[in-house]
């Protein structure tokens, strides 16, 4: 029977309603905002904020500032020791453990029964829907799913509190229907297993044997998989083990410095990818259609969306409903979390209003803005993207910091890279991704004009498996962690170069 042709009507019709949801954004998020402030008017914060007199956006700004976390983890805190109604209505019992803020600490986000039901599982599903309503020849419900996930290592003491707190992905693997169990490897015991260095061989013993269809997690993280397995299956690709595997649904970090290697690992004529916004405050957006990268945003997942424009951090926010095709913005969500008006740190491109699609341009704190040239992360992924492209090498992971001008010498940009397949000669890279980036930013092009303010970038390579001491080293080596890809100092960079050496 084939069961992907059973089901996709369902899904298609899905499909359809999420891109009439971004058709008719401004009613939809109006609603969307009106049930989330309904829903907390009893809480503590809905209480302090007078939920009760809300009746419209332009009463919600004037009743709730922006807010960043800082600001709500005394409250988060406090929802983690067990008390109730604090920012969402009842207990909340478990928490995303997410990178850390300018203090160093890690923050943990709500995760609540409405977030998992109404954002996180609704935005996976639509997702498929998406994809199906692209592809009449799918089979991917005809074989297992292979979803990578993290574990529930934290930094807490948790043992009288009775909270769960790690990756996002642990909760939504602990929580998922048990119906889907029956469709998806690893087992729970072994997706959620905190020891990478058991966990990998586990993984691989687990998704060997199986009919995988369809594979979802982190590029970086999901490269590495892929490569023990076809090593341990001896085969020369990932098709000579999953004939049928047909769709990577990818997120987390961006897809373009990987795809190479990907077309490597894999048999490219049947791989199909799609990218997805997911985060973990929510899930946020997902690609519409096979030739773009547009992303179409979720306006009906319990999620309220303000933008405030990229570069004007004390610039108004605005609402879907006013944003600007074209225009860059530092994205703010009001959720079924109980984040309220939360600056999530990312910033997206609007690259349609009707129906409403974005692109991620990079994070508000990932940048290099050392010298005035504002490099953002999409830039950087793009120029060595290019690079390698046209030098024949391949990356697996990468870092960039500023050098700062000392001693005569002017400043510059210092990569540090570890290669997959490393270039011939390393000064010639250097020089091809110099002007790469100067072809992505015009701001870095000017002030590398006549080496006058910026001297060429440097690339140091990275010995192999560098980048994942590193990250073991700061107790966060697993599924859902990431290399921070731009610092605006070298306290990071210097960190991974004493690794290197």
């Amino acid at each position: 029977m084939n069961l992907t042709r059973l089901l996709r009507p369902l899904f298609v019709r899905r499909a359809q309603k999420c891109v009439d949801a971004a058709v008719d954004a401004e009613a939809v998020q109006r609603r969307e905002l009106a049930r989330l402030v309904a829903d907390a008017g009893a809480t503590e914060w809905g209480r302090q904020h007078g939920y009760g007199a809300v009746r419209s956006y332009s009463d919600y700004v004037q009743a709730v500032g922006v807010t960043p976390y800082d600001e709500l983890r005394p409250y988060v805190m406090r929802m983690i020791a067990g008390e109730r109604d604090v920012l969402w209505r009842g207990v909340t019992r478990r928490f995303a453990q997410s990178s850390g803020t300018s203090d160093g600490k890690s923050k943990y986000i709500p995760v609540t029964a409405e977030s998992l039901k109404r954002c996180h599982y609704r935005g996976a599903s639509d997702s498929v829907a998406l994809y199906l309503s692209c592809y009449d020849d799918s089979r991917i419900f005809d074989g297992k799913s292979f979803i990578l996930g993290g574990s529930y290592a934290n930094e807490l003491n948790l043992e009288r509190s009775g909270a769960k707190v790690g990756d996002l992905s642990a909760t939504l693997i602990d929580c998922i229907n048990p119906l889907v169990n029956l469709v998806r490897v690893p087992s729970k015991e072994v997706a959620l297993m905190q020891d990478w260095h058991q966990k990998l061989p586990a993984l691989v013993r687990a998704a060997s044997e199986a009919d995988v269809t369809n594979i979802s997690g982190v590029p970086s993280w999901f490269l590495t998989v892929l490569r023990e397995i076809i090593k341990a299956k001896g085969a020369r690709n990932i098709h000579e083990v999953w004939p049928r595997l047909e769709v990577f649904f990818h997120g987390g970090i961006a897809f373009g410095p990987y795809r190479k290697e990907y077309m490597s690992v894999t048999d490219p004529a049947k791989m199909r990818y799609w990218e997805n916004y997911n985060a973990s405050e929510g899930f946020f957006a997902a690609q519409l259609r096979p030739d773009s990268p547009e992303m179409l945003l979720m306006m009906d997942a319990g999620v309220f969306y303000e933008f405030v424009p990229a570069g004007s951090p004390e610039a108004e926010p605005v609402p879907v409903w006013e944003v600007v095709k074209g225009e860059k913005y530092a994205l703010v969500i009001t959720s079924c979390n109980g984040l309220w008006r939360y600056p999530i740190g990312d910033v997206v491109k609007i690259e349609s209003v009707n129906p409403l699609t974005i692109t991620i341009a990079g994070r508000t704190k990932s940048f290099i803005n050392a010298f005035g040239e504002e490099v953002m992360v999409y830039n950087t992924d793009a120029a060595i993207r290019t690079a390698c492209d046209r030098l024949g090498c391949a990356v697996k992971d990468y870092t960039v910091a500023p050098v700062f001008s000392a001693d005569g010498n002017k400043g510059r940009h210092e990569w540090l890279v570890e290669f997959s397949t490393a270039p011939a000669d390393m000064i010639a890279f250097a020089k091809v991704l110099d002007d790469c980036l100067k072809a992505e930013n015009s701001d870095y092009q000017a002030k590398r004009a006549g080496d006058i303010f910026l001297d060429n970038l440097t690339v140091v390579e990275a010995r192999r498996g560098l980048f994942d001491a590193w990250l073991e080293s700061t107790g966060k080596l697993g599924g859902q962690r990431k290399v921070p890809r731009l610092s605006n100092d070298r306290s990071l960079m210097e960190q991974m170069l004493s690794f290197n050496n």
